[in-house]
């Protein structure tokens, strides 16, 4: 079976299984502790934050480890409103994460502030001209997601920060589908606030990290112990730390050696001419054609349906999605996809096949075959 869901989540790195299992067993302390144990655990914790810190290009101050995406993501939209209110306002785009768009709601009803939403064009790029008209003085916090996980698009995120700092709002951006892609160092270097998550990196489930400026305030969204500068109260987690840290160091290495650079484009090519050939008008690639991440392909199948198609490719050994794994059940069609304007029975045939940079060529190969197959065994 070959698996096509990490941006779902990904398998977890041998490497970081090394390094993580002795801090769950010999090595459980408390980072808080006074004992040797303690001390063993806290100095993990400094080792990843400095990790993470040098990965980000940031100062090892301005690192806060969290539970995941969401966490990361609820505590920089949530937190700093509340910190920087002005006039109340919050703008994402119309293609959010749910993480991202469900704080703004709670913000819009428990805090009385205004949700304005950025348009996205059919490639799933937002509309800057429109961004400029909605970031005013009145704004709070932009938040616009560095790369779709659905369909892969990279946002311009640099041009959207400069918007925001010219009118005086914080710049937040959940990259945790860029991680392991794009160098995070250049993204942070714009934006004031970053969320990335370790499961869809290699590491453990329930890790994640948010990078937040010392330039600006926070609100905590946790209360208790005040660990993390007292950011975000708990008891630490340094294995969790230490695999995202590690993950990171990985992703890194691999981005700069070029490895898996090329799989996307090779899918993207191959399905669209061998499909094509088998009906006209057969497959479309949703998504920016070339402003987009290697390990996100997401394709419509007209006059098929999305759920057939993903039985009969897990019955040929691959197993991807449809889109998002936080919409997971719902019978409602993509909020992305609709979000590009596509209309929702083209949106209910979606096939997302999202891979980590240590998928090997021959898979890549083999799951191209199957998608053509597929489609010719269902329109044949």
């Amino acid at each position: 079976m070959i698996y096509m869901d990490a941006a779902s989540t990904a398998p977890p790195r041998q490497e970081v299984l090394d390094l993580v299992t002795p801090l769950l067993t010999s090595n459980f302390g408390n980072p808080a502790s006074l004992h040797e144990l303690g001390h063993q655990a806290k100095r993990a914790n400094d080792w990843a934050r400095a990790q993470v810190a040098g990965q980000f290009g940031v100062d090892e101050s301005e690192i806060y480890f969290t539970s995941g995406g969401t966490e990361s993501d609820n505590t920089a939209v949530i937190g700093a409103a509340l910190a920087n209110p002005r006039g109340k306002v919050m703008v994402t785009s119309s293609i959010e994460h749910p993480a991202v768009l469900e704080a703004c709601a709670y913000l819009v009803r428990f805090h009385g502030f205004t949700h304005r939403i950025i348009p996205v064009d059919h490639h799933g790029v937002v509309d800057l001209e429109t961004a400029k008209d909605l970031i005013d003085e009145q704004v709070s916090v932009v938040s616009v997601m560095t790369v779709n996980n659905e369909v892969g698009s990279i946002q311009p995120i640099a041009q959207l920060a400069a918007m925001a700092h010219q009118a005086g709002a914080l710049l937040h951006t959940d990259a945790v589908q860029a991680a392991g892609w794009l160098d995070l160092a250049e993204v942070t270097k714009h934006v004031d606030a970053l969320s990335i998550s370790g499961h869809k990196i290699g590491a453990l489930k329930g890790s994640g990290v948010l990078y937040f400026s010392n330039q600006h305030h926070l609100v905590p969204l946790l209360h208790g112990g005040g660990q993390q500068r007292e950011m975000r109260s708990g008891t630490e987690n340094p294995a969790a730390a230490v695999g995202i840290a590690r993950a990171l160091q990985l992703s890194s290495e691999q981005r700069a050696a070029g490895t898996g650079e090329g799989y996307g484009k090779y899918l993207i090519e191959r399905i669209t001419k061998e499909v094509g050939a088998i009906a006209p008008g057969l497959v479309e690639l949703t998504g920016h054609q070339v402003q987009r991440v290697g390990g996100i392909v997401s394709f419509v199948f007209p006059r098929t349906a999305g759920e057939t198609v993903l039985i009969e490719l897990e019955r040929r050994g691959v197993q991807c999605s449809s889109g998002s794994a936080c919409s997971a059940g719902s019978t409602e069609p993509s909020a992305v996809l609709t979000a590009m304007g596509y209309p929702e029975e083209l949106a209910h045939t979606a096939v997302r096949l999202s891979f980590t940079r240590g998928s090997k060529e021959n898979e890549i190969s083999q799951v191209a075959s199957a998608v053509v197959a597929t489609l010719k065994s269902l329109v044949g």
